[in-house]
């Protein structure tokens, strides 16, 4: 783990459709200042509001992990959270003209190509991390998150689905850059067609297809070329985690250990986990 805060060193853009609202958005990334963290900005709103991606400002997981502060809310942040993470951004601005993050083609890859294209840099300030000293677990049913110590930033994951397609994964990996990059960004979010037609008829999934999903029938793959790999959804579960505990705000030195789990469980363990004191400590690398 690197030993500096790291930004970009200048302004980046895309522009994409919101996978619930269907909306256009243009998403602007800018340099931020040491200290400062991930802060979202609403430039279509009066005031500009900024919401700071931190757990405290979770409203909805429901569906995707919503962020919402004085009135203004971001929806659908996970992806976008996790590249900024896997990538090593400390601190930076995200400038929003809608209220939901694009889903681009489903994966982080397109976020992560923009924060490289944004030149990472290293601050004049140490990282200062959550390190682990005792294990930190919740369950709920057969779900599970597990949190050890543990020298740098590692996650392993497995889903079980009873589905032909899918069944039992489980993948490892020591999270950096690279490994982020080559890995983890790529892996697409899936769903299941009888799900995207029920979500259809209540207004949700307006901007959703087989361009920004894996979509999954009882027999095949909808999506034409298939999977980009063998194990594309659990290795996109880890995406997704690593977009959630990033709102703990600072990064985590210790081994995440998640079965069967998602993003509402992974909220209640940010809660238990702000609640164990005693099984951490802020550290300056």
């Amino acid at each position: 783990m690197d030993k500096q805060q790291k930004t970009i060193s200048k302004p980046v853009s895309c522009q994409g459709v919101g996978l619930h609202s269907g909306q256009t958005v243009t998403l602007t990334l800018k340099p931020g200042k040491p200290n400062q963290g991930r802060v979202f900005v609403r430039t279509d709103l009066p005031g500009r509001p900024q919401i700071t991606a931190i757990f405290q400002r979770v409203v909805d997981t429901s569906l995707a992990t919503v962020l919402g502060a004085d009135g203004a809310i971001v929806s659908t942040t996970e992806h976008l959270m996790a590249a900024l993470t896997g990538m090593g951004i400390d601190n930076i601005v995200i400038e929003m003209d809608a209220y939901e993050v694009p889903i681009m083609d489903g994966s982080a890859v397109k976020f992560s190509d923009l924060i490289a294209q944004g030149e990472i840099v290293s601050q004049d300030s140490a990282k200062i991390v959550f390190s682990i000293k005792e294990p930190i677990e919740i369950t709920q049913g057969e779900k599970r998150v597990y949190l050890e110590p543990y020298d740098g930033f590692k996650i392993t994951c497995a889903i079980d689905f009873n589905h032909p397609l899918i069944g039992y994964q489980e993948y490892s990996l020591d999270v950096t850059p690279n490994r982020f990059a080559a890995e983890i960004a790529p892996a697409r979010t899936f769903g299941f067609l009888h799900e995207l037609d029920m979500m259809r008829h209540f207004g949700l999934a307006k901007g959703g297809s087989l361009d920004n999903a894996i979509v999954v029938d009882q027999d095949k793959i909808l999506n034409e070329g298939g999977l980009r790999f063998d194990n594309e959804f659990v290795r996109h579960k880890i995406l997704d985690c690593i977009g959630d505990f990033s709102l703990l705000g600072i990064p985590v030195c210790g081994h995440i250990n998640i079965y069967k789990s998602g993003h509402a469980l992974h909220h209640l363990f940010l809660e238990s986990f702000f609640a164990k004191k005693d099984c951490w400590k802020t550290e300056t690398l």
